[in-house]
Formats: structure tokens, sequence, C-alpha cells
């Protein structure tokens, strides 16, 4: 007779699920709260949301670095630990903009909040483990209540943004399964750290379909990291998505995916497979170069800020190629910097949001609708100013510092080329974010109602930007503590 299998709960671990669980309670218990009692006000939805997020980032702290829990599918180290805080802090950047104004409708459905917290859940589940098939829960969590997030704008273009995402997020979804089922074949195992062990044991032996299988992950991770040639449906979902939806798209997911990238191929790097790291050197150049090149003939800002995203995620992307612990932790400072910037940036968009094109026929944010914005609003003139100085890298702002930290990480390592092409690039980016600032400062307003930009400055939007651009403006105080602490994570992680 078989003798039934015990499991103490001690051996689960269940600590390492808290945070997921306490995102996906909070999610639950929104929905429930609509069902009970309908019609509240949003506001107390903003604050549960809020209040979620800050017990999730409690229990995120509370973690101790490497853990394994869930029958050790969940693995907590300090890459996964930082990767969560980031994920939470940009989300509560970006829940307090659902307070902006009573026109954008999304915010007015507790289904917003709810699927909000499990996308939360689904992020943290992605970087919190290190086993193929969790990995990619996570991602279809977190993917598909982003695609309805997306088409919850309620606008023809949000709709099309949406089946745009959706469509490219199931081909990429194909790409991973794939891409796992060919590691699993090769070695029995989707532990990616037991797919390591296997590796070396056997010494590289099955190096060719090893290959197929790392060109179908590198496929999955391009699309949801938007690298060149899986980058182009990134303009046109942010283009439908909000200006915040947008924003907080160009920093949430992608980090998500990096820590993935990360636990994928760092080890592969570092065994000299020297294919895989010709592939992300091509991949990295070509992904930083043709963003900015295809963000010089923007007509619209928004465009132009995606492609711009584009550009510093094929920066970022380096740090992986280069595979060092400097490189790793000026990963995490770049993307760090980014958020604050980036998402101002895009909050920035969403202050001078309105219902009509007024503008232009085909863009809502064409680059003279911000003509002689220092005449008619000069305060978001000036914001709108540093956070573009700050994303073209110029001194002392934030990303400065980002962009130093990685041509430095590239050259102690010996990529010299590299570090040139990524400083020739940051001279090219100066030119189209330079161009939004000549439009605001130096030419004169077009015939318009003035009242135009200041549709949707509320309080919280104007404490949140306010937020950004202390951070993007002081980073120069804040870039030697947040880089001890991170690299103190990246060490603990092995990386």
């Amino acid at each position: 007779m078989l003798e039934p299998i015990s499991v103490s709960l001690e051996s689960l671990n269940l600590g390492t699920l808290a945070p997921m669980l306490v995102a996906i309670c909070g999610g639950l218990g929104i929905l429930i709260i609509d069902l009970i009692k309908r019609d509240l006000d949003k506001t107390m939805y903003v604050m549960l949301s809020v209040l979620v997020l800050f017990v999730d980032l409690g229990t995120v702290l509370g973690l101790q670095a490497g853990e394994r829990g869930f029958f050790d599918v969940m693995f907590i180290d300090g890459i996964a630990i930082l990767s969560q805080i980031i994920i939470l802090a940009a989300s509560m950047l970006f829940i307090p903009l659902a307070l902006t104004s009573k026109r954008f409708h999304e915010f007015s459905y507790p289904e917003f909040f709810g699927l909000f917290l499990f996308m939360v859940a689904g992020f943290q589940f992605m970087v919190a483990t290190d086993n193929l098939i969790l990995i990619f829960v996570g991602l279809e969590t977190a993917s598909l209540a982003l695609y309805t997030l997306i088409a919850m704008h309620n606008r023809e273009k949000s709709f099309e943004a949406a089946i745009k995402y959706f469509i490219m997020g199931a081909l990429a979804a194909g790409f991973y399964v794939m891409g796992a089922l060919i590691l699993y074949a090769l070695t029995g195992s989707v532990e990616i750290y037991k797919i390591e062990e296997v590796l070396i044991a056997g010494d590289y032996a099955n190096l060719t379909i090893l290959l197929v299988g790392i060109a179908f992950m590198i496929g999955a991770l391009g699309f949801k990291l938007s690298m060149v040639p899986f980058h182009t449906w990134t303009p046109d979902v942010y283009e439908g998505a909000s200006a915040a939806l947008a924003g907080y798209m160009s920093v949430v997911p992608k980090i998500a995916g990096f820590v993935v990238a990360m636990r994928i191929f760092e080890f592969l790097i570092q065994s000299d497979v020297v294919w895989l790291r010709d592939i992300l050197y091509v991949a990295v150049v070509l992904t930083m170069t043709l963003a900015n090149i295809m963000a010089l003939v923007q007509h619209d800002v928004k465009r132009m800020l995606a492609f711009s995203s584009i550009s510093h995620a094929g920066f970022v992307m380096a740090a992986i190629m280069i595979g060092t612990t400097q490189a790793n932790s000026a990963l995490f400072l770049y993307w760090i910097l980014f958020l604050f910037t980036n998402l101002g940036a895009f909050a920035m968009l969403w202050v001078s949001r309105h219902k009509e094109s007024r503008w232009h026929e085909r863009y809502d944010h064409p680059y003279e609708k911000f003509s002689g914005m220092i005449q008619i609003m000069p305060v978001g003139a000036v914001v709108m100013a540093l956070f573009m100085l700050s994303l073209a890298g110029v001194p002392p702002f934030s990303l400065f510092w980002g962009k130093l930290y990685l041509m430095s990480a590239a050259v102690n390592s010996d990529y010299i080329v590299l570090a040139l092409i990524m400083a020739i690039n940051s001279a090219i980016s100066a030119y189209y974010y330079l161009k939004l600032i000549v439009y605001m400062f130096l030419k004169s307003p077009e015939e318009n109602e003035g009242t135009v930009y200041m549709r949707n400055a509320s309080k919280p939007l104007q404490t949140i930007i306010g937020f950004s651009v202390f951070l993007t403006v002081f980073a120069v105080i804040a870039v030697e503590p947040m880089m001890d602490i991170i690299t103190a994570y990246v060490q603990a992680s092995g990386f």
C-alpha cells in the first residue's frame, strides 16, 4: 500500500508567496466590494489599491534573500526583492493618477483596479521564480490584465492597440513555450538552476539544439522588451493607451523581462557561450541605434517617447550582455532613475490630454501642440524640459548617472566600442529631445484657447510630477547610497 505524501507547511515556506497573495486578495477584495455595494466613488478604490500596494511592499521588504518556497518553485534572491520594489514603487506612483479627471472613465470602473492588482501579482511571479512554467504563468496573468486595461481607455485607437498587443503577446508566448520545451527536452528540467547544472555537466554538448531553444527565448523576450526587430507594436500600443498607462508600460513590464533575461542568459554568457553574446551584442546595438533614428522622424511626442523608451531598453540590455556584477547593478540603477523621469514625461502629456484632436487629424500630441508652451503654462514647460534633458543624459540630471555607470561597466569589461556606440546614441537622442524644448521655448503659440494645457492638472497629478522632478534634478545626492544598496542585493543573488 502506498504511503500518503505529507507536506509540512514549514517546508512549503508560504512566506515567499505572501507578496503575490496580498496583491491577488486585494484585487479580489475590490471586485467583491463592488458586488456588495455598487457606485462607490473611485477615490475609495484608489485608496484601497494604494493600501494593498503598501502592504505588498512591506511583505517584500520582510523577505530574506536566498529562500526557496512552495515546492521550490518560488525563488527569493536579491534580484527578486529589488525588482519587486521597483514594480511596486512604479505602481504606487501610477495609481493616484486615477484621481485626475472625471473624463477618464476607465478609472471609474472598480474592475480597472482589480485587474491592475492582478497584473502587479503576475509581474511579481515573473521575477520571484526561476521555474520556466511559473514565469510563463506570471507573464500571461500580467499580459491578459494589461491588454484589458489598455482597451478600457475606450477609444478606437485603444481597441486597436489592445488587439495589436494581444496578437503580438500571443506570438511571444508561443515562442517562449517553444523555447522552454526545447530546454526541457535537452536537460529534463524547467528549473533554470538545474538546466545550468545539466548543461555544465555535459560541457554544452548539444549546442545546436540549445541555440534553437535560446533563439526562441530571445524572440519571446525581444517582444516583451521591444528589442529590434520585435519592436513594431510598441509605438502603436503606447499611442492607443492612455498617456499615464503608456508611461507605466514603458517601465514595469520591462523590468520583469530584464530579470527573466538575466536569469536565462547570464549563466550562458558567463560560461563563454560566444554565439549568444554575439547575438545579444547585435540586438543591443540595433535596438539603441534604429529606435533613435526612428524617433528623429516622429511628428508626435508620444510616439517619440515610445521609440525613446525602446532605445533605453537597448541600453539596459547591454548590461545583461556584459553580465558582470557592476553591469547588473548599473542596470537596476538606470531603470530606477528612468522610472521617475519617463513616468513624469508621460504624465506631462496626461496634463494636456483632451478628447478632440484639435491640433492634428492623426496625432493627439504633435510637436505643434507644445508651441510656445512657456507663454501658456510656464511651469509645465520648464518641468517637461527637465524631463527631456534628463532622458538625453545631460548632467547633472538623473539619467546622466545611469548612462555613466552603464558605460563605465562596459569599459571595465573591455567593451570599448559598445561604450562609444552608447555615447553616440546619447548624442543622437539629444536632437529629438531638444526639438521639443525648441518648440516649447522658442516658437509662438498656435492659435487656440490657452487653457488647453491645464485640463487635468489636478493635485495628485501635480504631486506625482513634482516628486518625479525632485528625483530627476537631485538624483546626484541619491546615486551613491542607491548604488550601494543595489550592489548588495545583486551580490546576494550571485550575479
